[in-house]
């Protein structure tokens, strides 16, 4: 693809605050399409791939691609929201010829798409999701939850060191974390915020050399500058009344959820920049 002039010199304009998260509006649907024929795939075989996760026959009536388009648009103007999302990551594994989930290998056929053609797909699409205001980004062909440009840069800071520090422990559980919190049609809120903890708490012990202790006792021994200290007992205390020990009539916000891993990788990635 031919990069454009903004592309060319780096301009892009402010992200969109973050307004959809549930919902798939119609110009995202339309865009979807539009993004993957552009990449490459044809109508008959977009199609194919709705049909068959739609469980509706194609119709043996429409052999133009502007019928089968009219066709598609059909089927993916009605179908449930998190369809829409599940049909991108659909679209990008058959640009790289890589079936995800239900797409069983002759829907991922053996067309000779460049590889490259799925990244442009997946910058489109995200393009779109910044422009618009949609709390979902694409990260190497999966859908993942998309927060502020602050929780962007904290988490992913926090996976970047704990990686570099041999932290896979923590590591895997912000990545646990940033799974739950993305998962459709409803997000994992109490699994998102017990992984969060899970990783701060492996990086406590690590930096304090206490692998038995639990978070509420490492945190005298984290040398925090009070009221710091206080703030995090707190968090602690939060999570285990509100995620891990949950009772009836008892709910978390995805707001709740995302503050708490957000504010868990800042402390895993402060934790680990004080212990150098």
């Amino acid at each position: 693809m031919n990069e454009k002039f903004s592309q060319r010199r780096g301009y892009t304009g402010k992200a969109r605050d973050i307004t959809i998260r549930q919902d798939a509006p119609p110009e995202l649907r339309k865009a979807i399409i539009r993004i993957a024929r552009d990449a490459g795939i044809s109508p008959t075989e977009i199609r194919n791939v709705v049909c068959r996760e739609l469980y509706a026959d194609p119709s043996e009536f429409n052999l133009l691609d502007s019928y089968i388009l009219k066709e598609v648009d059909e089927l993916f103007s009605h179908c449930e929201w998190f369809r829409v999302y599940d049909f991108a990551e659909l679209f990008h594994a058959k640009l790289r010829q890589l079936p995800v989930g239900s797409v069983s290998t002759n829907i991922a056929s053996s067309i000779k798409v460049p590889r490259g053609k799925a990244k442009e797909f997946e910058t489109r699409l995200n393009g779109h999701f910044m422009d618009h205001g949609i709390g979902w980004q694409m990260c190497e062909g999966k859908i993942f939850h998309r927060g502020s440009d602050a929780f962007e840069r904290a988490t992913r800071q926090a996976v970047e060191a704990l990686g570099n520090t041999g932290q896979q422990t923590a590591k895997g559980e912000i990545e646990e974390a940033l799974q739950d919190i993305s998962r459709r049609p409803e997000p994992d809120v109490t699994g998102a915020i017990t992984h969060a903890m899970a990783a701060l708490e492996c990086v406590a012990r690590e930096v304090t050399n206490k692998p038995n202790l639990t978070l509420g006792k490492l945190v005298p021994l984290l040398n925090l500058t009070p009221p710091l200290d206080k703030a995090v007992v707190a968090l602690w205390g939060f999570s285990s009344e509100r995620a891990r020990h949950i009772r009836e009539g008892q709910s978390v916000s995805t707001k709740e959820a995302e503050l708490v891993v957000f504010v868990s990788c800042a402390l895993c990635s402060f934790l680990l920049g004080s212990a150098k």
